[in-house]
């Protein structure tokens, strides 16, 4: 039960990549997001939902186009810890970005996101 429901927090955090629209992305991080939650990404640690929703938006307008975030994984999750691999595509097989995140989750929200991406590499 408790991977379900790390699970829908995550499915609905990577959801807010693939909105159909930027005006979207607010409520769907709030639904999978505490306030206080703490980003620690590739530029470095960042807070609030206003900082991964900053994180959110520079990915969706990645320059080779808007691409598609996916989770390649199970939910993989040791008590209040749970890690998920993704990876992300641009349109037309472009640059592909691949990783694993661990989150940890509070309440049934995520609380604190920790990416770990690997290099960009074209879809085989």
């Amino acid at each position: 039960m408790q991977e379900e429901t790390a699970q829908g927090a995550i499915d609905t955090f990577i959801s807010s990549f693939n909105a159909s629209d930027d005006r979207y992305v607010t409520s769907l991080l709030a639904q999978a997001l505490t306030s206080d939650v703490i980003l620690w990404g590739p530029l470095g640690r960042s807070e609030g939902i206003a900082a991964v929703e900053r994180f959110v938006l520079d990915i969706r307008r990645h320059p080779a186009g808007t691409g598609t975030m996916t989770r390649c994984s199970e939910v993989d999750m040791p008590d209040e810890w749970a890690r998920y691999q993704w990876a992300f595509t641009t349109p037309d097989r472009g640059p592909r970005l691949a990783g694993t995140d661990v989150v940890h989750l509070r309440r049934n929200l995520i609380d604190q996101i920790i990416v770990f991406a690997g290099d960009t590499q074209p879809l085989p």
